[in-house]
């Protein structure tokens, strides 16, 4: 492949975005964790909000977690922020603070697996190194007409090897960029712009139109459904939340109290069989109703519903917050959805 033309078209055409304006490698990595499931118009305001937050990888690792999570909030795939800030922990206690500058040592950090080394050491430290990102892995099948399935170990190993076999001796670094940026402005998974696609007279996808064959990826295992039930309980101007715990959706963040089920409708004897003993009794028909909610995720559709209930009494081991603290603690958008209803009842 000849990179003459895609550096030239890189050169006119590549976005100014701040992460490319750095070799800090704490600003790279952050950026790439952040675009590693969110688009770039999305994620650059929460890119800018963690650099205001936490200016040095030192200041992450001291932050406390519900901190950092709330910073996070509403970017979802919030494993992505704990491991973000576990991460920042170790460079800052075993590292001094020191990010390593090779992909060799940085693929040895918690949390970073190839992709995010191998930006690291090319965008921060120059290293002749490729990044394979979903962008590179389209540009890559699509060019040389590759039908291995991208998500397979052999898959993996045959893009690998590609990707490092194309990449020029001088400027690896611009080149990755521009690999990625082509895959992420012209060379898209749906209606790609071959006519102004600077290597479409190399691309073999192109000349037998097959560009929307690839890449070949598993098929996706179909969204499973659940089915929330939360119940808002009141204490004059407080409202009881609680912190979801373990590694199911939205670890750490916190929740009006409520329960799953399997089915649609919660059911008499649900509410009952959860209900916390030490906790007042109340009534079915106190409940005031607001409103049902779809929330889809990748691989999951919520169905969630939310009532709102008055307590004359804070017991104990449960915890009030007022309005103010609340707008404070980490929740997920579907909280956030229920809670904006209240400041219309």
């Amino acid at each position: 492949m000849h990179a003459e033309g895609l550096l030239t078209w890189y050169n006119i055409f590549a976005r100014d975005l701040p992460w490319r304006h750095t070799t800090n490698p704490y600003h790279i990595w952050l950026s790439e964790v952040i675009l590693q499931q969110t688009r770039v118009n999305q994620g650059l305001p929460y890119y800018q909000a963690f650099l205001h937050h936490f200016p040095t990888i030192d200041l992450l690792a001291n932050a406390d977690s519900d901190q950092v999570m709330r910073v996070w909030q509403g970017l979802g795939y919030y494993s992505r922020a704990r491991n973000l800030h576990n991460t920042a922990k170790y460079v800052h206690e075993k590292l001094q603070g020191k990010f390593p500058d090779t992909y060799a040592e940085l693929i040895k950090l918690p949390g970073i697996g190839p992709y995010t080394a191998a930006a690291i050491a090319s965008f921060a430290f120059q290293e002749h190194v490729a990044v394979l990102d979903g962008n590179v892995f389209r540009v890559l099948a699509r060019l040389f007409l590759v039908y291995t399935d991208i998500l397979s170990t052999q898959g993996k190993k045959q893009f690998s090897k590609l990707a490092n076999e194309l990449l020029p001796k001088k400027n690896s670094h611009i080149y990755n960029q521009a690999m990625m940026e082509l895959g992420a402005l012209v060379c898209l998974p749906k209606n790609p712009d071959c006519n102004n696609c600077p290597l479409q007279s190399q691309c073999l996808a192109f000349s037998e139109k097959k560009q929307t064959d690839l890449p070949v990826k598993q098929s996706k295992a179909k969204p499973r459904n659940r089915y929330f039930h939360y119940l808002i309980i009141r204490n004059q101007d407080q409202l009881h939340l609680r912190q979801r715990l373990g590694k199911d959706i939205w670890n750490g963040l916190f929740e009006f109290w409520g329960i799953e089920t399997l089915e649609k409708d919660a059911g008499l004897e649900n509410w009952k069989s959860n209900w916390p003993e030490h906790w007042p009794e109340f009534k079915m028909e106190k409940l005031i109703f607001l409103s049902n909610k779809k929330h889809q995720l990748t691989h999951q559709t919520l169905f969630a519903q939310a009532y709102l209930v008055d307590f004359d009494g804070k017991p104990e081991n449960m915890e009030f917050y007022s309005v103010e603290e609340i707008h404070q603690l980490p929740k997920s958008v579907l909280i956030n959805k229920f809670f904006a209803e209240l400041d219309k009842l």
